[in-house]
C-alpha cells in the first residue's frame, strides 16, 4: 500500500487521495509553475492510522453529538487524544525517506489537505491547522499527527455541520512542502474580491512568512492590478509594522526595520511578474483563483492556489456625482418613484419617461380641458441609473398655479367612481386584448410596440390611481388633526385604530395564501413535503405529479396567482412578478403551514369590532356639534382607505403578459446572436432592439456592472442641491439621505417599539432568509411584500411615509414601522440586532453595547410627507394652498 506521493506525481483529479490542497500543488508542479518541493501523505494513511488504532466509530459519534460551540469544543478535546499514539513502521519509513529526499533536517510546512477542502461550493481555509519551520523527522511525524487531528477542531466540525457535509465522509491528507525563506509574502486574487471585477487582479503584499498575511495578523500593502496589460490600477502602501520570520522553533513576529516599514514590498515590474503568474495560473484552471505567494532570492513561489469562493457578480465603482442634465430643471425622488427604489434597467428606462409625460398630460387635460403640461414641463428621467421626476421651473409654476382648480375637481367625489367606471376596466381590457393575442405570429416590431402600448395603460392607469391617493390621504390627516384636537382623551385610543379592519387586495391575497396552507396542512404528506423540499423541487413536484392531491394544490395554488400574481415587488419591469417566480411565496406558506402566524380573518375581525367599539364610544359621547363633523371625516376616511390600497394593488396587471412578449423578442434576439441570453433584453435600448442587428454582449455586460455600482450609492431625494427646488426638500418623503451615527431618523408610521434581528431584503430572490420574529429591512415594500408582514416583528423602509402601503399593513399587523429613513438598507446589516421605535420615527443599531433611551424624533409636518410621497410636489403645493383657502372661506 502507497502512503507517499511527490507534487510531481499528483494532479487535480486525485483529491480523493491527496486532498484539495496538495491535489492543486500536484497540479500547479506538472504545469511547470514555481512551486516549493514537497509530498504528500495520502489519505489512505489517515484511514489506515484510524483502522488500526479502531477509532471510527469513537469519532464519528463525538462529531455527530456535538450541535454547539460548548460541545464541540468537548468533542474536539476528546478526538485530539485519540490521535497521540505512534504510526505505523510502514509510514513512519515511507515518511522518512521523502523527508530525506528534500534535505537533511530542512525547514518543511505541514499543512492539512481535506477531501472536501478548496473546493468551488465551499472554502475550508483556515478550517485545519498548519504547522510551520518543522524540523526533523520526530517533529514531523507529531505534526503530522495534530494535522490528522485537527480535521475535528471545534471550527472545522461547525464549519462542516452549516455545509451539511456528513462527518463520516471526509478524510485528511497531509502537504509537507519545503519552506521559502521569504524576504516578502502575501496572497493574490486573480479577480477582486471586492467588487467581483474579473479584469482586476488584487495583490496583498508584505515583509517577511505569508501565514501572518492570511491571518491577518499584519498589515499589507494592497494593489490592484488591471490584468490585462498588468497597469498597476491602485497601490496603497501600508505602515508595515511587524514581520513573521522563522524562529528556533516553529515561527514569531519581529518588528519590521524603520527603512523598510514605509517601502513598497513590490516594485512595478515584480508586480507584473506576480500578476502574469496569476493569469496564467487562472487560465490553467479556467476559474479566478486565491493564491498564496512568497518571494525569496530574487524568485517567485507559489505555496498554494484554490477557486475563489462567494466571488461577487462584478460591479462599477459607485457614483459620488450626482450633477444632473438639466442644472435649471428640479429632479425629485417622489410619487412613482417610490415603487423604483433601484436603478433603472436601460429599456424601462427608454419606455417609461415619455409614458410617465403622457400621463399627466391626460390628467390635466382631463380636469382642466387645457394643455396645462407641454412637452418638456415634466419627465421621468434618470441620474446615475435612478429614477427622477424633472420638473422645470415654468412647468412646476404653471402646475402649481393650476393645481387648486385641478384638486377641487379630484374632492369633488368622482375619483374613486372614475377609477372604477373608466380606469380599471380600461387597464383590464387593453391587457386582456394583448393577452388573447398568439404572441408567436406577431412581429418583432409588433411586440415591442404593444410592450410600449402596456407600459402606457399602466402609466395612466398610476396616474389615475394617483387622484385616489391624495384623498384618501387628505382624509386621513383631517380625521386625525380634528379628533386629535377636539375628541381624544387620554384613554381613547389613536386615530389608526378607526380605520383598520377592512378589507382590501393585499389582505385578501394573504388570506388566499392563508387558505391553501390550510387545506395542505389537512393533508400531512403533502405538508410535510412542502415543508421538507426546496421550494423550487416541491413546486416542479407538484406541476409534473400525476397524484390527485398534488395536482389539486398545483392547481389551488394557481388560482391563488391567477388572482394575485401580478402585483410588482418593483416596478421595473426587469424584476419578475410573483406569476413568473411563485418561489417567494412558499417561504409565507411554509411558515402558515408550520402552524406559526396569526390567522387573518381573525385579525381582522379583532380589528373590525375595536374599530367599531371606538367608533361607538366616540360618537356616543359626543354633543351634535362635534358629531357630526367628526362623523363626516370619519365616514370619509373609511370609504376612501380600502380603494387606495386596491387601487395600489393592481398597478402591475400588464407585467405578467409584458414580460411573455419580451421573453419572446429575447429569445428571437438570442437566435440572431444579439445577445447571449434571452434575459439580457432588458439590457438593450430601445433602438437597439429596433435595429435587431450586432452583437450586444459586451454592452449588456458593462451595463449590468455600472448597474451594480449604481446600486451601491444612496440617490439624494432632490437635486441639484441649492437650487430654486430646495424650498420643496420638507416636503420629501424620507428623511436625509446623509445621516450617520448609531440613530436612523425617518417617519413613525405604525406605534410600538420592537428590539430584535435586522433581515435586510433587496427584492424577492431574499425572501428566503427572512425568519420569524425578524425586522423586515427593504428599500420599500408594495403589496407583493405583504406575505412577509406576518413573519415580521418590524418594517423599516427607505421609501414611504405614514400613509403608504407599508405603514397601512403594518398597522393592521400591529407592528411597529419606520418608513422614508433614506438609509436603512445600506447602514443596517442582516442579523444586526436593532430598536425600531414607531413612536419616535426612529432605528437605533445595536452592536452590543448599551444605549441611552432615545430622545423622541423632532415632530414633522405628516401632511406634508404624505402628499410629497404620494401625488408628486407640485400637487402637494396645490392642495395645501386649496385647502388653506377652503378652511378660511368656512371660517
Amino acid at each position: 500500500m502507497i502512503f507517499i506521493k511527490h507534487f510531481g506525481e499528483l494532479a487535480s483529479s486525485d483529491i480523493d487521495q491527496a486532498g484539495g490542497k496538495a491535489a492543486n500543488l500536484g497540479e500547479l508542479t506538472r504545469a511547470g509553475l514555481p512551486v516549493p518541493p514537497g509530498f504528500v501523505v495520502l489519505t489512505e494513511a489517515y484511514r489506515a492510522y484510524i483502522a488500526e488504532h479502531q477509532l471510527h466509530e469513537q469519532i464519528t459519534a463525538l462529531a455527530a453529538a456535538s450541535d454547539d460551540p460548548a460541545g464541540y469544543d468537548e468533542a474536539a478535546a476528546q478526538i485530539k487524544a485519540l490521535f497521540e499514539d505512534e504510526v505505523s513502521d510502514t509510514l513512519r519509513t515511507e515518511i522518512a525517506e521523502a523527508y530525506a529526499a528534500l534535505g537533511e533536517d530542512v525547514p518543511v510546512a505541514v499543512r492539512s489537505s481535506a477531501t472536501a477542502e478548496d473546493l468551488q461550493e465551499a472554502s475550508f481555509a483556515g478550517q485545519q491547522d498548519t504547522f510551520l519551520n518543522v524540523r526533523g523527522l520526530d517533529d514531523l511525524l507529531v505534526a503530522v499527527g495534530d494535522c490528522w487531528a485537527s480535521l475535528w477542531t471545534a471550527r472545522a466540525m461547525a464549519y462542516r455541520a452549516r455545509q451539511g457535509i456528513d462527518p463520516a465522509t471526509v478524510s485528511l491528507a497531509v502537504v509537507v512542502q519545503q519552506m521559502v525563506d521569504a524576504e516578502s509574502a502575501g496572497v493574490m486574487f486573480t479577480a477582486n474580491p471586492s467588487n467581483g471585477r474579473r479584469d482586476e487582479t488584487v495583490i496583498s503584499a508584505a515583509w517577511g512568512l505569508g501565514e501572518s498575511v492570511v491571518s491577518g495578523a499584519v498589515n499589507t500593502d494592497n494593489i490592484v492590478v488591471r490584468t490585462s496589460d498588468g497597469t498597476i490600477v491602485s497601490n496603497e502602501i501600508a505602515d508595515k509594522a511587524v514581520m513573521s520570520v522563522y524562529a528556533e522553533q516553529r515561527t514569531q513576529e519581529r518588528p519590521v526595520p524603520a527603512d523598510q516599514r514605509k517601502r513598497p514590498v513590490l516594485s512595478e515590474a515584480e508586480v507584473a511578474e506576480l500578476a502574469a503568474y496569476g493569469t496564467r495560473i487562472e487560465n490553467h484552471y479556467g476559474t479566478p483563483q486565491d493564491i498564496e505567494w512568497a518571494r525569496a532570492d530574487g524568485n517567485f513561489w507559489i505555496l498554494q492556489a484554490r477557486p475563489i469562493t462567494a466571488l461577487p457578480e462584478p460591479e462599477a465603482a459607485m457614483p459620488t456625482d450626482w450633477t444632473v442634465p438639466e442644472p435649471t430643471a428640479m429632479y425629485v425622488r417622489a410619487s412613482i418613484v417610490e415603487q423604483l427604489p433601484d436603478p433603472l434597467s436601460p429599456l424601462f428606462a427608454d419606455m417609461i419617461d415619455g409614458a410617465v409625460t403622457r400621463s399627466l398630460q391626460s390628467l390635466f387635460r382631463e380636469l382642466l380641458q387645457e394643455d396645462v403640461i407641454r412637452e418638456r414641463d415634466v419627465g421621468l428621467t434618470t441620474v446615475n441609473g435612478y429614477a427622477y421626476y424633472r420638473y422645470t421651473r415654468s412647468g412646476m409654476g404653471r402646475l402649481m398655479w393650476k393645481s387648486p382648480p385641478a384638486f377641487r375637481m379630484l374632492f369633488s367625489g368622482g375619483t374613486q367612481d372614475r377609477w372604477r367606471s373608466y380606469s380599471h376596466p380600461r387597464y383590464r381590457r387593453i391587457v386582456s386584448d394583448w393577452t388573447a393575442r398568439d404572441i408567436s405570429k406577431l412581429s418583432t416590431d409588433e411586440l415591442l410596440a404593444g410592450v410600449q402600448e402596456l407600459v402606457d395603460a399602466a402609466a395612466e392607469y398610476y396616474t389615475a390611481v394617483q387622484t385616489i391617493i391624495p384623498v384618501a390621504a387628505t382624509s386621513e390627516v383631517l380625521f386625525t388633526w380634528c379628533y386629535d384636537s377636539v375628541v381624544r382623551t387620554k384613554d381613547d385610543p389613536p386615530a389608526p385604530v378607526f380605520l383598520l379592519g377592512y378589507d382590501s387586495a393585499p389582505i385578501r391575497a394573504e388570506k388566499s395564501l392563508y387558505d391553501l396552507a390550510t387545506w395542505t396542512r389537512s393533508h400531512p404528506e403533502l405538508a410535510e413535503s412542502l415543508l421538507a423540499l426546496p421550494p423550487q423541487t416541491f413546486l416542479e413536484t407538484a406541476a409534473e405529479s400525476q397524484d390527485p392531491l398534488w395536482h389539486e394544490w398545483h392547481t389551488r395554488f394557481q388560482a391563488h396567482l391567477a388572482g394575485y400574481g401580478h402585483v410588482v415587488y418593483n416596478l421595473d419591469f426587469i424584476n419578475p412578478v410573483p406569476a413568473d417566480d411563485p418561489v417567494p411565496l412558499l417561504e409565507t406558506l411554509r411558515f402558515f403551514v408550520s402552524g406559526k402566524g396569526v390567522d387573518p380573518y381573525e385579525r381582522q375581525q379583532r380589528s373590525a369590532a375595536r374599530r367599531e367599539e371606538a367608533t361607538a364610544a366616540v360618537l356616543t359621547r359626543l354633543d351634535a356639534v362635534r358629531a357630526m363633523p367628526i362623523h363626516r371625516l370619519l365616514r370619509w376616511a373609511q370609504r376612501v382607505a380600502p380603494v387606495r390600497e386596491d387601487a395600489l394593488a393592481d398597478v402591475g396587471l400588464a407585467w405578467p403578459q409584458l414580460r411573455r412578449m419580451l421573453a419572446e423578442i429575447g429569445r428571437r434576439h438570442q437566435q440572431a446572436s444579439v445577445i447571449n441570453e434571452p434575459d439580457e433584453v432588458y439590457w438593450l435600448r430601445r433602438k437597439e432592439i429596433e435595429d435587431g442587428v450586432g452583437n450586444f454582449a459586451e454592452q449588456v455586460e458593462q451595463r449590468k456592472q455600472l448597474w451594480r455600482g449604481q446600486l451601491r450609492a444612496t440617490p439624494p431625494q432632490l437635486l441639484p442641491k441649492g437650487s430654486w427646488g430646495d424650498m420643496f426638500r420638507n416636503w420629501m418623503p424620507a428623511a436625509s439621505e446623509e445621516q450617520t451615527g448609531d440613530l436612523i431618523k425617518g417617519t413613525g408610521a405604525s406605534a410600538g417599539t420592537i428590539t430584535a434581528p435586522a433581515r435586510v431584503l433587496g427584492g424577492p430572490q431574499d425572501f428566503g432568509s427572512m425568519q420569524p420574529g425578524d425586522v423586515l429591512v427593504a428599500s420599500i415594500t408594495t403589496p407583493a411584500w405583504t406575505s412577509l408582514f406576518a413573519m415580521a416583528s418590524a418594517v423599516v423602509t427607505d421609501i414611504g411615509g405614514p400613509l403608504s402601503h407599508s405603514s397601512i399593513v403594518a398597522r393592521e399587523y400591529g407592528i411597529p414601522a419606520v418608513l422614508g429613513t433614506a438609509v436603512a438598507t445600506r447602514r443596517i446589516r442582516s442579523g444586526q440586532l436593532i430598536k425600531v421605535d414607531g413612536d419616535a420615527g426612529t432605528v437605533r443599531l445595536l452592536d452590543g453595547q448599551d444605549f441611552e433611551e432615545i430622545e423622541p424624533a423632532t415632530e414633522r409636518s405628516p401632511r406634508g410627507k404624505i402628499i410629497a410621497g404620494s401625488a408628486g410636489v407640485a400637487a402637494a403645493a396645490g392642495l395645501i394652498a386649496w385647502l388653506v383657502r377652503r378652511t378660511k372661506s368656512r371660517s
